[in-house]
């Protein structure tokens, strides 16, 4: 259980008073959830998801993993960033290697948890390519492969796949729903795609700015339904789908342009 209790960070300003980049954000996710925040540029995404991940303290309120304070980062907590972040000087496999070897797992073990993930990610073949001759879809994968080797039991998503073309983002959307599947874990996801936001939730949560708060939230059903048909084309182009992308896209234009109702 990841809970997130009357949340508000400030950045200090030069001149004048603080910032106030989110505000009151109270949030509970249960396992076997895969929750997606949407909004404009500006409404406190990627301070929330940073806070999870222990990167910045909470000015007041607090978050809490199965009960325990969140004070820092943890392997618990597995990131992707927007940019892989891959170290450029090590091959694929020590990329993904990467965390277990800092918490000092003996090499045979780091290297079977590796490959093993590799392959959930559809890379086997390319463990000891260095990181440099990967596509961006393929370095956001190997992304993906490091921050699950730890077996973390919170996935954060940071915009993973705003940089990759249509039909490649689109494959990454159907790893990770698949990887969400097995896990059973929390995954939190932030994105400004309207389309890929209801594909991957089960849970969404529109976002406003000025100070960044929760306005909205959808439970949604596309993410189990692509689950039992492994079809993402059918589940995007079915009605149901298109409608709530419209209705989706008239929330976010209302929060962005100053409304919350």
């Amino acid at each position: 259980m990841l809970e997130i209790n009357d949340l508000s960070i400030e950045y200090p300003a030069r001149k004048g008073p603080p910032n106030l980049a989110l505000e009151n954000v109270s949030l509970a996710i249960e396992p076997g959830e895969f929750v997606v925040a949407l909004g404009a540029s500006g409404c406190g995404k990627t301070t929330l998801l940073n806070t999870i991940a222990g990167f910045i303290p909470p000015t007041r309120g607090e978050i809490l993993l199965d009960g325990k304070p969140v004070e820092g980062p943890g392997y618990e907590r597995g990131v992707v960033f927007q940019k892989h972040a891959l170290m450029p000087w090590m091959n694929v496999i020590e990329n993904v290697e990467f965390g277990l070897r800092l918490r000092k797992v003996p090499l045979h073990e780091r290297r079977r948890v590796g490959m093993e993930c590799l392959r959930r990610v559809g890379l086997s073949d390319a463990a000891q390519r260095p990181v440099y001759e990967l596509s961006g879809g393929m370095q956001q994968r190997v992304g993906v492969a490091r921050a699950i080797a730890s077996s973390p039991q919170v996935m954060l998503l940071d915009e993973p796949l705003g940089a990759l073309d249509a039909f490649t983002r689109e494959s990454i959307q159907e790893l990770l729903l698949n990887l969400w599947d097995d896990s059973k874990g929390v995954f939190f996801f932030i994105t400004h795609d309207v389309e890929e936001a209801l594909f991957l939730a089960t849970r969404l949560i529109v976002m406003a700015p000025n100070p960044g708060r929760i306005v909205h939230e959808l439970h949604l059903p596309f993410a189990r339904q692509y689950i039992e048909t492994r079809n993402a084309r059918a589940t995007k182009a079915s009605g149901e789908f298109i409608a709530m992308r419209e209705r989706v896209l008239a929330l976010v234009h209302e929060t962005s342009s100053g409304g919350t109702h």
